[in-house]
């Protein structure tokens, strides 16, 4: 492909000062650049605000075609975007805020070669409107952050990703670029295989930050309060961040730092959007001086001066560890960074990873669902959901993996039906068309349940009313709101499919089995990361060093400012409090539950969940969560209390 600008005709320095205002590049940034310059593919593993997207934007600029970016936030997204269009670089981003008329405005500028960074969510590419448009335009670079998302190895697999590699050789992709801050040798490995990067192409610049002062205080869980205040307090006026691992936990730290006098505020999932977005701004402007929250908090945020953070509850795995401590000290000055540590934590985090994996059952009954649709069909994923009990982000694991080997191809997402506002009179939205046209838009109306102010339309049902396919209904429903006839809400989504060849409801049993393994296996590996957590705790050498060695660095020398270093007793046993055998106290609320025969908690696994507070589509369908047992055992071992659900014949 074109590269009519090279490196040769115009000084990539003077490209990045005229369009970036930087008068030199960050260590790792060159290489990479040159390597996708050239038609290379290239992995970048660069720590947390290093400067990865001046790998792909600079290229983006001088490449012939398009740049198309997978991220996985929106919010990242119109960051990125939005400082691009201010140094007047024609970027923009495809997300579900997006209105029809502004989709179709973008697709039309980046047929025209105008925009020349396109960043889009990896759902997007399930999407088979989506995947037309690509097939008008050339793409001379996929650039894809959290690359890692694709490695089942790494510690935020997302199944999504698992379909990048096979869209980039489909669409005949000029070259590869694959970002990640958090990458281990295994990790870069997969990732270099999945896109056939040569060795020499995966740029790797030090994780050591010298400047990041690493710290473990072994902590029982009832005083970690009184510690995080006694820290913060001479904080006061200094930004920090603390993380925890639950929404309840970030509200209970928040109120209390904020009761002790100190500016803090709590941010997770499950505030409302303009909630978390009026708190990021204010941490952001200094409005704010401590932010407490879960891990929803942190991607894309570039704030230099953080001083502090700290993690109330332990981090999940090494990698989010080093990602969290990365938004600290980013200008360079020292920066604090400490984990009050508690074997309690262990609890909590394995039993979410055991909460998710799903059943045999829950396996068998979501693939004979599946099976029996015939050759082409369409599911809702919610639905689906609620009728085996299964999170929705492990059905989307499942599907994906069961794409991966062919058994189903997903042939887009689309909308069951529109809830239809009229915003003009019947006879001035039919005016200026053909008496056929008016006869179709008449009929498709006419399909549709009045309600007090909407109509609610049935897409299948219009479509055999006006003797059509659903795509000319969806299509004329569009092109009314475009002309401002009507506004309109869709509902209903569901994802068509499409059987495998030679797949049928006899092989349910031999797949059902292989997917049970691979959920096994992630489990095996994400409880393994947790283990890892508590060892580095507990760690009888530099921090530092143990860190960078986990991503395949030398240790190099120690840092003589972290606990290992300075502190001769370490390491100890971090304290414990949750006790190792069920007591009869929670033996009889076990055997009360079994007895109720409650339709939601019939399998053991669904029970077990629910006693250790663990949600499921099911409890919450039937509000389990305000049931007086639920999260009873929450303080014990999820596996412990299994097997005692079994034993007792839940």
């Amino acid at each position: 492909m074109a590269v009519p600008m090279s490196a040769e005709s115009s000084s990539l320095t003077a490209v990045l000062q005229k369009h970036f205002g930087f008068s030199e590049f960050r260590l790792g940034q060159e290489p990479v650049i040159e390597a996708l310059l050239e038609g290379r593919s290239a992995l970048a593993v660069f720590p947390t605000g290093a400067g990865k997207s001046m790998c792909y934007q600079l290229p983006a600029i001088l490449l012939d075609g398009l740049t198309l970016v997978i991220s996985p936030l929106i919010a990242l997204m119109e960051d990125q975007v939005g400082a691009l269009k201010k140094r007047g670089v024609a970027a923009e981003r495809l997300d579900s805020t997006r209105s029809y008329d502004e989709i179709r405005e973008i697709y039309a500028r980046v047929q025209s070669g105008e925009v020349k960074l396109l960043y889009v969510a990896p759902e997007r590419l399930a999407n088979e409107g989506f995947l037309r448009f690509l097939q008008t335009v050339s793409i001379a670079l996929l650039a894809i952050d959290e690359a890692h998302c694709l490695s089942e190895w790494g510690h935020n697999f997302r199944p999504d990703y698992l379909k990048l590699p096979r869209f980039s050789r489909d669409f005949q992709v000029g070259r590869v670029l694959c970002l990640t801050a958090t990458a281990t040798p295994d990790v870069s490995a997969d990732i270099r295989s999945a896109f056939g990067i040569a060795e020499e192409d995966h740029i790797q610049t030090s994780f050591r930050r010298p400047n990041l002062n690493l710290h473990v205080s072994p902590c029982e869980g009832g005083a970690k309060k009184a510690l995080l205040l006694d820290r913060l307090g001479p904080r006061a006026g200094s930004s920090s961040i603390v993380y925890v691992t639950r929404q309840e936990t970030a509200e209970n730290v928040a109120t209390y730092l904020a009761r002790e006098g100190l500016s803090a505020r709590a941010y997770h999932a499950g505030l409302a959007p303009e909630v978390r977005t009026e708190v990021q701004e204010s941490f952001m402007q200094g409005a704010v001086d401590t932010v407490v929250a879960t891990i929803a908090f942190g991607m894309g945020i570039d704030k230099p001066d953080i001083r502090a953070v700290f993690h109330f509850n332990l981090p999940k795995s090494i990698e989010n560890y080093v990602q969290e401590i990365g938004r600290a000290g980013r200008d360079g000055e020292a920066s604090h960074c400490e984990m009050l540590a508690c074997e309690d934590d262990r609890i909590v985090l394995e039993n979410f990873i055991f909460g998710d994996t799903p059943s045999a059952q829950a396996i068998a009954n979501a693939l004979d669902h599946l099976l029996r649709q015939g050759e082409s069909f369409a599911i809702s994923r919610y639905e689906l959901s609620q009728a085996c009990d299964m999170r929705p982000t492990v059905l989307a694991t499942l599907l994906t993996y069961l794409e991966i080997d062919e058994v189903i191809r997903q042939t887009g997402p689309f909308y069951a039906g529109y809830r239809i506002e009229l915003l003009l009179p019947i006879d001035r939205i039919l005016a200026g068309h053909t008496s056929k046209r008016q006869d179709f838009i008449r009929t498709l109306l006419a399909s549709g349940k009045p309600g007090r102010k909407w109509l609610a339309i049935d897409v299948e049902e219009a479509a055999r009313a006006t003797g059509s396919e659903r795509s000319k209904v969806v299509e004329a429903i569009g092109w009314m709101e475009q002309h401002g006839d009507i506004h309109t809400q869709p509902n209903g989504l569901r994802h068509g499919y499409q059987l495998g060849e030679g797949i049928s409801p006899s092989k349910a049993l031999g797949i059902a089995r292989k997917l049970q393994e691979l959920f096994v296996r992630r489990e095996d590996l994400d409880v393994s990361r947790v283990a890892k957590v508590i060892a580095f705790a507990q760690n009888k050498t530099c921090f530092a060093s143990a860190l960078v060695s986990y991503f395949g660095e030398d240790k190099g020398e120690p840092c003589e400012t972290c606990t290992a270093c300075t502190d001769s007793q370490h390491p100890i046993s971090l304290p414990r409090s949750t006790p190792e055998e069920l007591d009869a106290g929670a033996l009889s609320i076990i055997s009360e539950m079994t007895g109720m025969s409650l339709v939601q908690l019939r399998t053991p696994r669904q029970l077990a969940r629910f006693l250790c507070g663990i949600t499921s589509p099911a409890a919450s369908r039937a509000r389990l969560q305000r049931h007086d047992h639920f999260a009873a055992l929450a303080q014990y071992p999820f596996q412990l209390v299994l097997e005692a659900v079994e034993l007792q014949g839940g």
